[in-house]
């Protein structure tokens, strides 16, 4: 057909790999295909020219008599042995070749296909997820109609071989230069149809029913997280295997703790004395409350680590800490006595000596203003 060099038509070199043939293939079939060019001759040339030019340069053994010989390669008592489609892949094999990993290649999956795979969502407290926890759950899914034993036919009876398609699930439609199969509009892939259907599940072969399951969940675990119950999920339509139920863990805020991967993050309110004097506090964990020493000077932000009382890494390992951020707090709603006595004491101070950061920070507020 074509006397126009097969490497111009594809828009390729001589030195180009089979991938840089495949995607030039596709770049041009894909421009110049019929159904996107209607009533256009020249575009439907281009079209089969370089199909072509593919059908010749995606074969090795043809390449080489091509680049040897050229176009001459090919004519009737050349070397090539065999025109375009001749002793070679025919077009329809090309263009699935070529496009079947765009298109699922056009093949139809026989056999029993699984069922559908289900997620359900789990919302845990904090707790439960660092300690782990075991959860029933009960969720709604399609099983085999006990009835008919999922054949979805009334007792007695049995589905019957498609008429339209014969048994096979697909038909095969016509459509100019090119055959496409699809899913039986009568049995929609089933291959067969159910004349009597079964009064329990009207024909589906399926009902739905809940279920309760037992879920363990481990220790450690965060959003995000998922467990698989293996066939737990919907039944198959046409008998084969089960699908899988995907649990999806979703962990609840936490009035006190905050979580950052292994480690937990809590906010301590100390009074203004504690602070400055030291002392010994209560801090809550996860497993109760522990003391904890303060000591003297204690600024608002510090942060102090209880190693261990963190979350246990689910890939195994040591548990995370707690780490606990001092908030000095300042007094409220103070007596007459009280203000007095805090009136003393700020006349006691004797300024940057007792407030280094105070001094430091004016320092830096000078620098500021001055532009240094």
């Amino acid at each position: 057909m074509s006397k126009t060099d097969y490497y111009e038509v594809l828009g390729v070199g001589r030195d180009a790999t089979e991938k840089d043939l495949k995607r030039a293939y596709r770049k041009v079939a894909a421009k110049y295909h019929p159904d996107r060019n209607p009533d256009d001759p020249k575009a439907e040339e281009k079209f089969k020219e370089a199909s072509e030019a593919y059908e010749i340069l995606s074969d090795s053994q043809k390449r080489g008599a091509y680049d040897q010989y050229g176009h001459a390669a090919f004519e009737q008592g050349g070397q090539g042995g065999g025109g375009f489609g001749g002793g070679g892949a025919g077009f329809g094999d090309i263009f699935g070749d070529v496009f079947g990993d765009i298109f699922g290649g056009g093949r139809r999956q026989r056999g029993p296909q699984p069922g559908r795979d289900l997620q359900y969502n789990l919302e845990l407290t904090l707790e439960e997820a660092v300690h782990g926890v075991k959860k029933t759950i009960k969720i709604p899914t399609d099983v085999d109609c006990d009835t008919c034993d999922g054949s979805g036919s009334k007792d007695g009876s049995k589905p019957e071989t498609c008429g339209t398609c014969n048994g096979h699930g697909q038909v095969r439609m016509q459509q100019g230069m090119f055959a496409v199969q699809q899913a039986c509009p009568s049995c929609h892939g089933r291959g067969s149809v159910i004349k009597d259907p079964c009064y329990s599940c009207r024909g589906t072969g399926q009902k739905e029913v809940e279920k309760s399951l037992s879920v363990t969940i481990p220790a450690g675990v965060d959003t995000g997280a998922r467990v698989r119950l293996s066939g737990e999920g919907e039944a198959s339509p046409n008998g084969g295997p089960t699908g899988d139920l995907y649990v999806m863990v979703h962990v609840r805020e936490h009035k006190i703790f905050e979580r950052d991967g292994k480690n937990l993050y809590c906010n301590v309110p100390v009074s203004i004395v504690d602070a400055a004097l030291g002392g010994e506090i209560e801090v809550p964990t996860l497993d109760g409350k522990v003391k904890l020493k303060i000591p003297s000077e204690t600024q608002s932000g510090k942060m102090f680590r209880l190693r261990g009382k963190g979350v246990v890494d689910l890939r195994g390992g040591s548990a995370g800490d707690l780490m606990c951020r001092m908030q000095v707090e300042t007094p409220v709603k103070l007596n007459k006595e009280q203000v007095e006595i805090l009136e003393a004491f700020r006349d006691s101070l004797e300024g940057d000596k007792n407030s280094p950061r105070k001094k430091s920070w004016f320092d830096d507020v000078k620098s500021f203003f001055a532009g240094e």
